[in-house]
């Protein structure tokens, strides 16, 4: 797997995508790394599907690439894993993407294995359900087991959230006291801090890309399958389906049973 990621940078080169490349993905605050961490001190990203901006699956995911290695140059020296935050609010069924979430997860497990510890999905409506049956299996048992479920009036899963996070920094989205919310043009000042260190960053990381690279046998970059398109029919079709029976004003019951696993392939328990 390390032979196949460093063959990937060596062809896509992540490290050198620069904020001014992506600045119009992150205009609506789709994704962003927040200006908190959680209470062990891992960077954490903020998504909201709901503030997609582009149809453009290649521009996503590069974008996404883009968020993850500012993550990671961020971690501190004792973690190597990020968390992630989603908001599920004003969600709905056009948000829907099949395409992209199969790459997202390819791209998270296949060039960036293990950096994920936690998925937190915060108050998924109650489509999403069969939507994440269909999209379950694109993921590896062990990927599968870092996604938790939470609620805002469950208190069960409203208690997860608060053992993650000191909730006075923690944003409202998500149940905390912090209602600055996102500010592009912060941000932007923000990653433009951050592009200077990346390259000292790897090269001090992966002293490997620093040295000239053999070409690749074989391409793994984002243009190995098609990302000209936002949209794929057939899984669509299937999900669509699924969603035909299910009113998208309704939430998720809140789970009497959630499974919360953090950055282990089997430490998981069920909270009651």
């Amino acid at each position: 797997m390390l032979k196949e990621t460093l063959k990937w940078r060596a062809e896509y080169k992540p490290e050198e995508i620069r904020w001014e490349e992506v600045a119009h993905e992150a205009e609506t605050g789709k994704i962003y790394r927040s200006n908190y961490v959680d209470k062990h001190g891992r960077t954490v990203l903020v998504m909201r599907p709901s503030c997609q901006n582009s149809k453009s699956t290649k521009g996503q995911i590069r974008y996404l690439v883009y968020c993850m290695e500012n993550a990671i140059v961020n971690l501190p020296p004792d973690q190597e894993q990020m968390v992630w935050l989603i908001d599920f609010n004003g969600f709905n069924m056009s948000h829907i993407s099949v395409k992209l979430t199969r790459e997202t997860a390819h791209v998270l497990q296949d060039h960036y294995p293990e950096r994920l510890g936690v998925a937190i999905l915060y108050n998924p409506p109650k489509f999403f359900e069969p939507f994440w049956t269909v999209v379950k299996p694109f993921l590896e048992a062990k990927t599968q087991n870092k996604v938790k479920f939470a609620y805002s009036d469950d208190l069960n899963t409203k208690k997860i959230v608060e053992d993650l996070f000191d909730m006075e920094k923690l944003e409202s989205a998500f149940g905390g006291n912090d209602d600055s919310g996102f500010d592009v043009n912060k941000y932007a000042e923000r990653m433009r801090e951050d592009d200077k260190r990346i390259p000292a960053f790897w090269t001090r990381e992966n002293p490997q890309l620093a040295a000239p690279q053999p070409a690749p046998t074989c391409s793994v970059d984002l243009s190995s399958v098609n990302l000209n398109s936002d949209f794929d029919a057939s899984d669509n079709d299937k999900v669509h389906s699924s969603l035909s029976h299910v009113s998208d004003s309704e939430g998720l019951p809140p789970n009497k049973g959630v499974l919360v696993t953090e950055g282990s392939d089997n430490g998981s328990r069920e909270v009651h």
